[in-house]
């Protein structure tokens, strides 16, 4: 199949906007920098990567006759709030298991942010004490069979929308997107930098991207602290993803790269970088972005420039994953 063939349910205004950060690259003294914005890409409860993912696993929901979306994620669950979001749009009911993923010892991390907004999209949030894992959980599969047990019908969505047979198409569909903007702004993105944690956002792109003519480098940069288990999800999903979409061949071994350093020792605990990245960018730019995942992608890129392992005559693509709402639960490093 192509992925033109793939029902998908419209949520987003339209491409996502890409835009130069100008004193940003000036700044850096090095590659330009350019940022594509999935944080301004639907009016749904502040937009996001997971927004584009979900277009195809709603329109599979709907085709199965689901009543219910029943996810999970961390208790500032970007993609949680998503899934809140798209039920609300659907007229769908909405079960949100939120994990004790992040160690964070703040008295209002589970009533900001993110799941306040789920909670006010009208979606059944259920707090869980287990921790960071993305793989299938006991606290999403008794969710699931409680709706089924009310006569309800369940429709599973895996953490991040990611260990899904569709969870790669969103993204794969991103990469001709910024194909198609490249065309009308005259530009060539030779490396593309974004964060990689449950794996089928970086996955999707590398799909897409490998069906195209030039050749460029997709940079995971892992905010897991478990590179290996990112790697192998990447892996795994972007493999199936390029066969879904019909690519044609096997995909190398050097179109897939997941960089570790900037993770910290723990998923979702900022470190220096992190705050520097995430100071230096809004105040350079406007630009706001979050301490679990864009924090740590920009203290990489902004690394990557200064040490020219990304050359300095490189146009380099920013993937903003809007996770800035989670930004409340993390008020105590910016008093």
């Amino acid at each position: 199949m192509s992925l033109d063939e793939f029902d998908r349910y419209p949520l987003l205004f339209g491409p996502s906007p890409i835009h130069p950060l100008d004193r940003l690259s000036r700044h850096l003294g090095g590659a330009r920098i350019w940022a594509k914005r999935e944080d301004c890409n639907s009016g749904l409860a502040f937009g996001g990567n997971k927004t584009r993912k979900l277009e195809y696993l709603l329109a599979d929901a709907l085709a199965r006759g689901a009543d219910t979306l029943v996810s999970i994620g961390g208790v500032q669950s970007n993609h949680t709030r998503q899934v809140a979001a798209v039920a609300a749009r659907a007229g769908l009911k909405a079960v949100l298991v939120q994990e004790s993923w992040v160690d964070w010892p703040d008295a209002v991390n589970d009533k900001v942010g993110n799941i306040l907004l789920s909670r006010v999209m009208g979606a059944d949030v259920r707090l869980a004490p287990d921790g960071f894992g993305i793989g299938v959980k006991e606290s999403w599969q008794r969710a699931l069979e409680e709706v089924r047990s009310g006569g309800g019908v369940p429709y599973a969505i895996p953490a991040g929308a990611s260990d899904h047979p569709l969870g790669g198409l969103g993204f794969a569909n991103w990469a001709y997107e910024v194909q198609q903007q490249e065309r009308e702004l005259g530009i060539f993105f030779d490396t593309v930098v974004v964060c990689s944690v449950t794996g089928s956002t970086q996955a999707g792109m590398i799909a897409g991207f490998a069906g195209q003519d030039r050749p460029r480098r997709v940079l995971g940069i892992d905010a897991s602290a478990k590179l290996d288990e990112t790697r192998a999800q990447v892996e795994k999903i972007a493999r199936d993803t390029a066969g879904r979409i019909g690519l044609g061949r096997d995909l190398r071994d050097d179109e897939i790269t997941v960089l570790p350093g900037w993770a910290g020792d723990r998923y979702g605990i900022p470190i220096q970088s992190t705050l520097d990245a995430i100071r230096l960018t809004g105040r350079l730019e406007g630009m706001i972005i979050d301490p679990v995942y864009e924090g740590k992608s920009m203290a990489a890129l902004i690394d990557l420039v200064r040490t020219r392992d990304i050359p300095a005559d490189a146009n380099v693509l920013y993937a903003h994953l809007g996770g800035q709402p989670a930004l409340n639960a993390y008020h105590t490093l910016f008093s």
